[in-house]
């Protein structure tokens, strides 16, 4: 329905034509555009910037059809505030010309842009040329018939441009991608369009009310401005907050809020029987449709192929989730101002109330249905592991709580994968990840259901085996360390690890699923003991062994804040003349429930916990101030500390050093630190250059069971040892094997030609005492010379 039905209804003169023309609320819709993909024609991968890649400036036609409206526009503009003659006619031959260069414009444009683009610009393009159609029939049936134009044809041409610049909004990038969701959307702005209508009303149409409407088509002119604010409702709705307003969309907005407006005042001055052709309110139709023109040659955003995952989207202003209903409440209060002294409400406003009604109905349901559906989602993600599609660790133990709480036998295998960390170190966390799903859907197969599989986290996977047992966790083991043993195909290794698998069944020893998984733990690492690719069944000993371990470690963490270590010594002494010359620092555990522990009770644990650290630090300052009271008697005598791998590979070594030394007055001279051959073998640069500064401070460095570990020339040249410990291993075979005679005399040499000195240790009898010193060791250690006592006694309980 045109505006001039409007102004006919109200039993006002049909002007010559409005040329203001019929509503155009779809024209010129703003659509979000989208960036980043090749434009038509454009050869895959080619450049933005290039040929008709993304981005590119509109041609020359295009900067000369912009000058050519915008000079339409303001000569319609002088026209119309100047009053000339024919101003209706010019009105209409003005907006007719923009709104077909419009058209123009937006084919173009859609031309150029990327693909994901081409479908919003395209409806655009539609609209504008549905708007230039009515304008164009609108124009002609004014001129040759002298009378009102036939309006429902120009009715049909514009409503469908309302529904093709509707279908621009709901496909744009930002909109909805699922039909639920655009259904959403354009709810939304139909709820917000009916709501108005009740309080354009009262605001402003009332005054229609007394006009004959006998035909209610006609009525339908007042709601122009409803379609106008749907329209910009779900232009709102679609412009999600997760990036900043693109400034075609601006521009586009401002169009179809011109329109709105324009709109508005238009019905209000035909209600009142005011208007008249050549209105200046006229000139908001073809400036809308040249901030369309101009809304065409902006780029395109720079992610709109939508592969721009790196921002996340925030959550939306609470007017943006309350927008289609803010207007109800307004509607609402309207209805009852519009009623009727009679009691009775307008036809128009009853119907209005129940479409909204029904609008907002379906709108509750479509929100309840993505409730469900979130709820699924969430449900999925906090239960569901999200790279393998396996439950994960929470809803495994959610299960296994179920079947120990309704009593089945039930039992528990835990997977660690061997060696994986080397995968991800090798070929990177992605390969990784690509490992773990290839196995992770191998294992779920070989499961099937004889089990429950889930991953707990990292490469960590657990199977729970319940009900009637359709077979035993041993034969399941099995069948899962077949199904991850690489096939003929899969020759590297490194990229396809082995497992270990512990078993354990809940039985009467198990308080609850905890104490099950952590048998199962138990087993598992009984299984990575056993040399890996291999299962093991939790047993009473190895949960007590497991136990007791877990117990001496917690112990141990107290130990040095509890003062429960103590050092012994053990005597270094001169071969030649039986003079002690140093003393080697043993550390004891006086463990408050196990007594006196000896070192290899607890120190592997220390180095696997990483506990060595301190244990290494009280050593060497107790070593110190131990020493620094018996060079008081023996002015020569050294001490020997060993250090672990871990305290050589710290940086702060040095200053641990230097600091104990200093603190009791003890020359860096005095001070021996033993490292064992692994230890060496693995020394990066900067161990070395580590143990080269200590050398320069005067410590003195020894290799300690020199011929157990790799024993290799090579890094005898690298280190700057100043002394060789030959293991007590060959030294307790002097005098019964030849081959240890030989060994030993061969180290002695190959000391002496790198200028170290040679120490003996286990020496235990007078015969092994005598073979060393004739092969012509120059020092000895043993319990012939002294067992490990109190810093006074060193050398003083020999055997």
């Amino acid at each position: 329905m045109s505006r001039q039905d409007v102004k006919q209804a109200a039993g006002e003169p049909t002007p010559a034509g409005p040329t203001g023309g019929p509503p155009t609320l779809g024209d010129a819709i703003p659509v979000p555009l989208v960036p980043g993909v090749p434009a038509a024609g454009q050869p895959a991968g080619e450049a933005p910037g290039s040929g008709t890649a993304t981005g590119v400036a509109p041609p020359r036609l295009s900067r000369a059809g912009l000058v050519a409206v915008s000079s339409v526009v303001l000569l319609e503009t002088v026209w119309l505030l100047a009053a000339l003659p024919e101003a209706a006619l010019v009105s209409d031959v003005g907006a007719l010309l923009v709104a077909g260069w419009a058209t123009v414009a937006c084919v173009g444009v859609a031309r150029r842009h990327p693909v994901p683009l081409r479908r919003f610009w395209t409806l655009l393009a539609v609209t504008m040329a549905l708007a230039a159609l009515g304008r164009a029939i609108w124009t002609v049936q004014r001129l040759v018939g002298g009378d009102l134009p036939h309006t429902p044809v120009v009715g049909v041409v514009f409503t469908a441009g309302i529904l093709t610049g509707t279908a621009a909004l709901l496909s744009s990038p930002s909109a909805p991608r699922s039909a639920v969701g655009r259904a959403r959307t354009l709810l939304d702005g139909v709820i917000v369009a009916l709501a108005l209508v009740p309080i354009g009303w009262v605001l402003v149409f009332q005054g229609v009310a007394a006009a004959q409407l006998a035909d209610p088509a006609r009525t339908l002119g007042l709601l122009y401005p409803m379609f106008d604010l749907m329209q910009l409702t779900i232009l709102v709705a679609v412009s999600g907050p997760a990036r900043p307003m693109w400034r075609p969309m601006t521009l586009l907005a401002a169009s179809l809020t011109l329109r709105v407006v324009a709109d508005v005042v238009y019905v209000s001055l035909v209600a009142r029987a005011d208007y008249a052709a050549g209105h200046p309110i006229d000139l908001c139709w073809p400036v809308s449709y040249l901030l369309i023109v101009l809304a065409t040659r902006k780029p395109p955003p720079p992610d709109c192929d939508g592969t721009d995952d790196t921002a996340e989207s925030p959550l939306p202003p609470w007017w943006r989730v309350a927008l289609p209903y803010l207007p109800v409440g307004g509607a609402i209060v309207a209805v009852v101002l519009a009623r009727r002294p009679t009691g009775q409400t307008p036809h128009l406003i009853f119907v209005t109330m129940m479409v909204l009604l029904a609008a907002l109905a379906v709108r509750q349901g479509l929100a309840a249905n993505e409730n469900l559906r979130l709820v699924v989602r969430l449900r999925h993600l906090a239960y569901g592991d999200q790279l393998t599609g396996l439950p994960n660790r929470l809803l495994f133990n959610r299960r296994l709580r179920l079947a120990l709480r309704d009593g089945r036998p039930t039992a528990v295998l835990l997977l660690d994968l061997d060696g994986f960390k080397q995968v991800n170190d090798r070929f990177g966390h992605a390969t990784g990840d690509t490992l773990l799903t290839g196995l992770a859907a191998r294992m779920r197969a070989v499961v099937a259901d004889d089990g429950i599989i889930a991953r707990l986290g990292g490469d960590e996977f657990a199977v729970l085996v319940g009900g009637d047992r359709p077979v035993s966790p041993e034969r399941l083991a099995e069948r899962l360390l077949d199904a991850l043993r690489p096939s003929d195909d899969e020759d590297d290794v490194g990229v396809h690890p082995s497992a270990s698998i512990g078993i354990a069944e809940f039985g009467p020893q198990h308080a609850s699923h905890t104490d099950l998984l952590r048998d199962a733990d138990i087993a598992m690492y009984a299984a990575k003991a056993a040399g890996k690719s291999a299962y093991r069944t939790c047993t009473s000993a190895l949960r007590e062994s497991a136990v007791s371990r877990a117990e001496l470690i917690a112990d141990l963490r107290r130990a040095v804040d509890e003062d429960q270590l103590r050092l012994e010594f053990q005597p270094i002494v001169d071969l030649a003349t039986g003079a002690v010359r140093s003393a080697e620092a043993l550390v004891r555990w006086r463990h408050p429930r196990l007594g006196l522990l000896p070192p290899a009770r607890f120190l592997p644990l220390a180095e696997e916990t990483g506990l060595i650290l301190p244990i290494d630090r009280w050593v060497i300052h107790e070593a110190c101030r131990a020493a620094a009271t018996w060079r008081d008697r023996v002015p020569d005598a050294t001490v020997a500390v060993n250090i672990a791998a871990a305290h050589l590979r710290r940086p702060d070594l040095i200053a641990t050093v230097t600091a104990a030394t200093s603190a009791v007055g003890l020359a860096p001279r005095a001070l021996t630190l033993e490292l064992t051959e692994s230890a060496l073998i693995e020394g990066t640069e900067a161990v070395l250059e580590r143990l080269h500064q200590l050398r320069e401070l005067g410590i003195k460095i020894a290799i300690d069971d020199f011929g157990t570990g790799y024993s290799s020339l090579s890094y005898l040249h690298r280190i700057p040892a100043t002394e060789l410990k030959i293991d007590r291993s060959f030294v307790t075979r002097l005098g019964s094997d030849d081959r240890a005679y030989a060994t030993v005399e061969m180290v002695t040499r190959l000391a002496g030609a790198f200028d170290l000195t040679v120490v003996a240790e286990g020496v235990e009898t007078e015969r092994q005492h005598e073979a060393v010193t004739a092969i012509g060791c120059p020092r000895g250690q043993g319990y012939l010379y002294g067992r490990p006592d109190a810093p006074a006694m060193v050398g003083q309980n020999r055997a």
